[in-house]
């Protein structure tokens, strides 16, 4: 019955209302934050002070204070009729069923990531819900434009996306911020985790497991800290970000706060990444975002041949990826300890060349672009 209600909501405003020719709409994982690319793809085009309105949807728009732009609740009869007349969407995930595109809305598809390890979409349709796949189907069909963050990504795209229309080598815009030179903006984001200026950081931010399991994210930080102050001098600390799907469950890691900060409610992981010194992760595809900066990337993977046979295939063998890998809590010490600098550079550089990336820190302004060349504005 509600959706029903919904449907006839939509066509009623599809029917009644023009189309507002300055109006964009942004939504970043069903209105669950305010990040991604759309986020820095929305602070662009309000810095550029063009007239665009801009309007944000959010599940709780009330936790959120953002200059220039207008909120919208998910859901609400007032986010139907601002989804039915905006002349552009903007979006990081999948559009629900609900969505009925008109033939003048430009559609935009920011993705979520610039590369992937895990194998995505009709390349992962065997692990995939059966109406998630129909969502994809249908959600594939309504895009107007698709954005890449490299040219690997972009082969990946037009075989798993069920998408045959224009892919922008445009970057992703939510890398343009690991390119700013901005330092007051990062102590301040420092300052709001709680590391001190004579603090180095390094992120654990590992992705979810088919059944929610915590059993693999069994680093012993007192271990970690001792080796990265030995191999790279200095104080450190640990900044743990769990997947958004376990934003509940992060308490459960033993983390104290004092040497070890829970960063999992952090809303923007973006800046998380350009904060850190060095990052630890496994499968997910923060990698290939950070690798842009050519910091220290160690990849803890204890449970990788469970992995691969229960959760997802991947693009990438786990060798030719330039990171360090261990299968142990002892393994993963000794990559820290015997981490090689220049060869780590190497790598990265010769990855970087291999998988054709994009990313100049220009991304938000060459979409920005495409969009004026589209709507005349």
């Amino acid at each position: 019955m509600k959706e029903f209600i919904y449907l006839a909501v939509i066509r009623f405003f599809n029917l009644l209302c023009p189309i507002l020719t300055n109006k964009i709409l942004f939504m970043s994982y069903y209105g669950a934050q305010y990040g991604c690319n759309p986020k820095y793809l929305s602070r662009y085009l309000v810095r550029q002070a063009k007239n665009w309105d801009v309007v944000w949807a959010f599940v709780n728009p009330g936790q959120y204070d953002i200059e220039g732009i207008r909120k919208v609740r998910y859901l609400s009869l007032r986010y139907f009729y601002e989804l039915c007349t905006s002349k552009v969407i903007v979006t990081n995930y999948r559009m629900t069923a609900l969505f009925r595109k008109r033939k003048e809305q430009l559609y935009i598809q920011t993705w979520h990531s610039s590369l992937r390890l895990k194998m995505i979409e009709r390349d992962a349709a065997d692990t995939l819900p059966a109406h998630y796949v129909d969502m994809a189907q249908k959600d594939s069909k309504n895009i107007d434009l698709l954005l890449s963050g490299c040219r690997y990504s972009t082969a990946i795209f037009r075989c798993s996306f069920w998408y045959d229309g224009e892919i922008a080598p445009t970057g992703t815009p939510r890398n343009d911020l690991l390119f700013e030179q901005d330092n007051g903006l990062k102590d301040k984001i420092r300052e709001r985790i709680g590391v001190s200026d004579n603090e180095r950081l390094i992120l654990y931010a590992p992705t979810f497991r088919k059944g929610n399991s915590l059993e693999c994210y069994d680093l012993k930080y007192e271990e970690l800290i001792r080796a990265l102050e030995g191999r790279f001098g200095g104080r450190w600390r640990v900044a743990v970000r769990l997947h958004p799907h376990l934003s509940n469950m992060s308490r459960q890691l033993g983390i104290d706060g004092t040497a070890v900060i829970d960063a999992t409610t952090y809303d923007d992981v973006q800046e998380l990444l350009w904060v850190s010194d060095a990052l630890i992760t496994d499968y997910s595809s923060l990698m290939f975002d950070f690798v842009i900066m050519k910091r220290p990337c160690f990849l803890y993977v204890p449970d990788l041949t469970e992995y691969l046979s229960k959760d997802r295939k991947l693009y990438f063998e786990m060798d030719e990826l330039p990171f360090p890998i261990a299968k142990s809590h002892t393994g993963l010490i000794e990559e820290v300890a015997t981490f090689r600098s220049e060869a780590y550079t190497d790598k990265v550089s010769e990855f970087l060349e291999r998988i054709g990336s994009y990313e100049t820190g220009c991304a938000a302004a060459n979409v920005a672009n495409l969009i004026s060349q589209s709507t005349g504005k």
